[in-house]
């Protein structure tokens, strides 16, 4: 004798049917998340590992901080691995690469970079790889030094002292160059744009050339540039090896600017975004740390280390805790208004606004076409949306949430005005420029 119903009392006939509708639900999920939507373990992250790369620069101190002192392991992340590139073009080739071809899934990088992977700008064959900027890493703290044979200089921020010393140099039959990290990168701009508004050039009245940061002291001990722009330790070390001094600190350019961002791969984030959120909300813990003065000299020992930046602590801690020796004598500043900000200020919230500008810079100097719908771009890359969404999760006080995607006007050392609302209004201010507005 057969019978039509199941032992719960359900008919075969209702489960096919529903069977039938459940199918037909995943297929449009598969349709709206072509990555997948994994709910297997809904009280926590779906993976526990992510591949993060970073350069060795302080400013990638809340990575080393979170790996080292379990802040990942807290959000359920455990297995991350914090791996160190060569070069800003390894972290662009293994983040194309991705996590599971042996790359890395997501990565402290320069601000300007998500965007430029992202449009294919700077990968093999102008194929995009889509990125994910999730939270901002730091604001100011960059440095641009130059050679020795310019002491008697004492550049600072005008370059008109160094333009009149390059084109004697150049008289001369010397090369000159400028050394960045990669072009159209954080480094790339701040010297440019240093050197520009002074009436240098960078392409034309200089060379300017691709240095990894952790061999600018080296190339410059043997003489291979006149100047160079990068994080620290690299300043402070070619102080100590007595090569050259800093002629300012990227603050002094533009007061707390962006720098560098926690960036990853949108294919993780979109496969596992329970993860991503773990860890931005280890990230954005590890930055909170940092940016305690008590807590600066314990960071500075902790990027010291081997696995992480290597090389002596003394050519961190200063800096780190916000003394400024320029190398220039008389010229020690404590507690420099323009040191790093790891949280305070804002420094964590990616605005959309600051985003904007790099990209409209990168406009400036050809990396970008005049005309570049910026705006559409920078909805696709900047998550700020997550960034509130994790900020929500870890009590972080409303007052230290900002409510726009903009910080307004920002204006630069020499006067000039960047308007989020009319970016090519400040593009026609700027003499030296690639671009035709």
């Amino acid at each position: 004798m057969t019978n039509d119903k199941t032992s719960k009392g359900i008919s075969r006939r209702s489960l096919l049917k529903a069977g039938a509708g459940t199918a037909a639900l995943m297929s449009a999920i598969g349709t709206q998340f072509p990555f997948g939507v994994h709910v297997a373990q809904a009280a926590g992250p779906e993976v526990t590992k992510a591949n993060l790369g970073f350069i060795a620069l302080t400013d990638a101190a809340p990575l080393f901080v979170a790996k080292e002192k379990g802040i990942f392991a807290k959000f359920g992340m455990p297995d991350v691995e914090v791996q160190k590139q060569a070069s800003w073009g390894a972290t662009r080739d293994n983040l194309v690469l991705g996590g599971e071809s042996n790359g890395i899934d997501g990565a402290h990088i320069l601000t300007p970079m998500p965007y430029l992977i992202s449009a294919g700008k700077v990968t093999q064959n102008n194929v995009p790889t889509p990125m994910y900027i999730l939270a901002r890493l730091n604001l100011n703290g960059q440095c641009i030094s130059v050679g020795k044979e310019y002491t008697d200089l004492k550049i600072g921020v005008d370059t008109k002292p160094f333009k009149t010393a390059l084109d004697a140099k150049k008289a001369s039959g010397k090369s000159i160059k400028a050394a960045m990290t990669f072009p159209g990168g954080t480094h790339d701009l701040w010297i440019r744009y240093w050197l520009a508004a002074g009436g240098i050039d960078p392409d034309k009245d200089i060379e300017t050339i691709v240095v990894p940061p952790a061999q600018m002291v080296a190339n410059m001990k043997v003489g291979t540039m006149d100047c160079f722009c990068v994080c620290e330790p690299w300043n402070l070390q070619l102080i100590h090896q007595k090569i050259g001094y800093t002629a300012l600190t990227t603050g002094e350019l533009w007061n707390l600017h962006p720098e560098k961002s926690f960036g990853m791969r949108a294919a993780y984030v979109d496969k596992y975004p329970k993860a991503a959120k773990a860890l931005l909300m280890a990230v954005m813990e590890a930055q909170q740390w940092c940016e305690k003065a008590e807590n600066r000299a314990e960071a500075a020992a902790i990027c010291a280390k081997r696995q992480w930046i290597n090389c002596p602590v003394d050519d961190i801690t200063d800096r780190m805790k916000g003394k400024f020796d320029y190398g220039v004598p008389g010229k020690v500043v404590d507690n420099h208004p323009q040191q790093m900000r790891y949280w305070k200020d804002h420094a964590s919230y990616p605005y959309q606004s600051h985003d904007l500008w790099f990209m409209t810079e990168d406009i400036r100097w050809g990396k970008f076409e005049p005309g570049y719908d910026a705006k559409a771009l920078i909805g696709k890359v900047n998550r700020e949306d997550l960034w509130k969404e994790a900020a929500k999760e870890l009590n972080v006080p409303a007052t230290e949430i900002p409510t726009s995607k903009s910080r307004g006007k920002e204006t630069f050392f020499d006067g000039k005005v960047f308007d989020p609302e009319n970016p090519s209004a400040y593009l026609k201010s700027l003499t030296i420029k690639r671009a035709e507005v």
